[in-house]
């Protein structure tokens, strides 16, 4: 439905930038409230598209009609699911609330989450790393701060630990997540993001345009 909207000379737009362009959607329906179909009509129409292109090389490229159905599926995924992506980001952020974390760098991870377990043709390694991408891009101390978060979530989801041990985990004085995840002192936003983590996926697999 949008593919009419762009300048036939624009270029086609990459899946990273496609991405990148769907945490701007994720992160302005904070600020409007819009529906996924409202804020994804408004960021496309023409002429602010145009406009865009003037702040961000991101918008000088045209999203495919298959990267917008990609649009389409992750910020309705997101918004449909936000309560237990943020649960999810509060669980393995330690000593963090989850309010308290950049709204951007929430949006970032919120969209990894999902991708990661609903999006099948990305693999983990690559939502991860394409986070890690973009939180350095717009803040250059929060890679290591989303790495960490998101590197604890792909190790629990592949490696489930057993009901005694999840138990443990949770009363013990140092939690074994928590020597991964990210323990900064009383954190601002994502300002002061934790001393790096172990990337999860240093060669992700290749990802379909």
């Amino acid at each position: 439905m949008c593919a009419a909207l762009f300048d036939s000379k624009a270029g086609i737009m990459t899946r990273g930038n496609a991405r990148e362009l769907a945490v701007h959607l994720i992160y302005g329906r904070e600020f409007t409230g819009d529906t996924p179909d409202q804020v994804i009509s408004t960021r496309l129409d023409e002429e602010y598209y145009k406009n865009l292109a003037l702040e961000n090389e991101v918008y000088t490229e045209r999203p495919t009609n298959r990267q917008i159905h990609y649009l389409q599926q992750v910020v309705s995924g997101v918004a449909e699911n936000l309560d237990m992506l943020n649960e999810t980001i509060g669980k393995y952020a330690i000593g963090w609330d989850v309010k308290r974390i950049s709204r951007l760098a929430r949006a970032i991870m919120q969209l990894a989450i999902y991708e990661i377990l609903f999006v099948d043709d990305v693999p983990d390694g690559v939502a991860v790393s394409e986070a890690v991408r973009l939180a350095k891009k717009y803040d250059s101390d929060a890679g290591s701060f989303v790495n960490g978060i998101l590197g604890s979530f792909v190790r629990s989801k592949n490696n489930p630990a057993p009901a005694e041990e999840a138990e443990e985990a949770v009363t013990a004085e140092e939690p074994a997540a928590a020597e991964e995840a990210v323990t900064a002192e009383e954190p601002e936003a994502a300002e002061e993001p934790a001393e790096e983590a172990e990337t999860v996926v240093s060669e992700p697999a290749a990802e379909e345009v």
